[in-house]
């Protein structure tokens, strides 16, 4: 018997809205889940660049080097120069991992770093779970 989407999300009786972001400011979750889809969108250009050529003409592709480039481009200036070319897409994330593991938490206050859970992922694992729980029963 599948259980609810509630009782898979957070505690029974609360909103979706509030389990998604209990204790934390609506903006913080905007700007974490913005910081998270360019995080991951660097990491699968670089993941996609191990497999297909820079030039290839797989849509996928194309649209990663197509999001991504511009980001590229600005963190030129700080990227070293002895870096190759293909982990260039993952030091720009590690960038926007650190924002979002050590500055977020200091924005909304916390003493302690790395206190944000990630909301973004925090989201997609719940929903995973409430997929096994879905298809095992």
């Amino acid at each position: 018997m599948p259980i609810p989407l509630q009782a898979a999300c957070g505690r029974p009786g609360q909103s979706r809205g509030a389990q998604v972001i209990e204790g934390i400011p609506l903006w913080a979750v905007v700007l974490d889940y913005v910081l998270g889809m360019v995080m991951w969108t660097l990491i699968g250009r670089f993941g996609m660049r191990l497999f297909l050529p820079e030039d290839s003409r797989f849509f996928f592709s194309r649209f990663f080097i197509r999001v991504t480039d511009p980001l590229l481009r600005l963190f030129e200036p700080i990227t070293p120069a002895f870096l190759v070319p293909a982990l260039v897409p993952l030091y720009v994330a590690w960038f926007f991992f650190i924002v979002r593991f050590y500055v977020m938490p200091w924005m909304l206050g916390y003493s302690v770093m790395g206190m944000l859970a990630f909301p973004l992922e925090g989201q997609i694992a719940r929903a995973i779970h409430y997929l096994g729980q879905l298809f095992t029963g």
